[in-house]
């Protein structure tokens, strides 16, 4: 993607001014960001997606000043009418199920893959929302149908509402205010807070990105090494031979903290294991995702990445749905271009050793790559 030439979807702006003026500064508000928007999914299909047991979906419902909140799966029959007033229906990944979904999250791709999470759509009847909150990530929320009147500000109190199921201000006190119709799209960066109503039945597209906490990685990252620190530390033996008798048996020994010690640096001693276990983990498929085994074709041609599938590199690996391979070479250039594109050519693919094919045609198998018919192909 270009990163330098203006964007109707970032209102004329280039990516890289974007990033460099609104990413985690400020607001931003696009008005007809995608012209001619149209849901990428009718009300019954959508409704259908929250239905399934491998789609994460809630029903949020307001009855006054009081909140419910149930999640799915959720069968038509457990919605409430379509003519009553004040609730939602959130569905979550959809990209993930949804090839339109997952094409209109590709067009946010000038922020690292890294950082992507999801597509979700909020369906809501006349006056549903999940009141005001402030989300700890980016956000773009693009009206698709309808209108959803945003209210939003840059709270200082961050006080919850108790005894609700859902992470409701306590003290919301919005500074602007703006009645988005389809096509139009409102930036957010963490911590700002807003307050979304529908105006009539309405959908609302929201772009989330990760932000992993320190805490997380950190955890993340040691339960990944930790799982190689056999072969990295060995399995050598502590031994304490010629240790005198001791007067304080509860102390732990000098010698003991030490080696403790040696066998942590030594399980750290690869200096790409840290980066390894980053890339392993943020291509680390979600839970509710899997994918169907298929035969590699006979001859390999143009390949695409399945849309579920989360593929990335850096400047050793090449990294795809919680796996990681060391990446040198012509290959590694041809791995990193399929990361990046998410698709080769057939004259791409011809230009690769023997060794990445079979890699590629395991992919097939796994479900995590397809063949593709190119265009002019028959």
């Amino acid at each position: 993607m270009p990163t330098t030439q203006p964007l109707a979807l970032l209102g004329g702006l280039s990516p890289q001014q974007f990033m460099q003026r609104y990413w985690q500064k400020k607001p931003l508000l696009v008005r007809g960001a995608v012209p001619g928007l149209k849901p990428l999914l009718s009300r019954s299909e959508l409704f259908g997606l929250a239905a399934r047991d491998e789609v994460e979906s809630r029903l949020v419902v307001r009855n006054a000043s009081s909140w419910s909140m149930r999640r799915g799966p959720l069968p038509r029959r457990s919605l409430p009418p379509l003519t009553q007033a004040d609730w939602s229906l959130l569905v979550q990944g959809v990209d993930l199920h949804e090839d339109k979904a997952h094409a209109l999250l590709s067009q946010f791709r000038f922020v690292p893959d890294a950082r992507v999470d999801d597509l979700m759509i909020s369906w809501a009847s006349d006056g549903g929302g999940v009141g005001p909150h402030f989300d700890s990530y980016d956000v773009f929320l693009l009206q698709a149908q309808g209108r959803r009147r945003w209210r939003i500000g840059k709270q200082q109190d961050l006080q919850l509402q108790e005894g609700v199921p859902l992470k409701i201000l306590a003290n919301f006190q919005p500074q602007q205010e703006y009645l988005l119709e389809p096509g139009d799209m409102l930036y957010l960066p963490p911590r700002y807070a807003h307050d979304g109503t529908a105006v009539g039945e309405c959908q609302t597209y929201s772009i989330g990105f990760r932000a992993p906490g320190r805490g997380e990685l950190a955890r993340e990252l040691l339960q990944r090494l930790a799982e190689d620190a056999d072969d990295e530390a060995g399995t050598a033996l502590y031994r304490d031979a010629g240790a005198p008798a001791v007067d304080h048996p509860a102390a732990i020994p000098a010698g003991l903290q030490q080696f403790a010690a040696d066998a942590v640096r030594a399980a750290l001693a690869d200096p790409l294991a840290l980066d390894r276990a980053l890339g392993e983990y943020l291509t680390e498929p979600k839970p509710n995702v899997w994918f169907d085994t298929a035969a590699a074709p006979r001859s390999l041609g143009a390949v695409a990445l399945d849309r579920r599938s989360r593929m990335m590199h850096d400047g050793q690996h090449v990294f795809l749905n919680g796996e990681s391979w060391r990446a040198g070479g012509r290959d590694a250039t041809l791995m990193r271009r399929l990361a990046d594109r998410r698709s080769l050519s057939a004259a791409e693919v011809g230009r690769a050793s023997a060794g990445a094919i079979d890699l590629l045609r395991d992919w097939c198998e796994a479900g995590w790559l397809h063949p593709q018919q190119e265009a002019g192909n028959g």
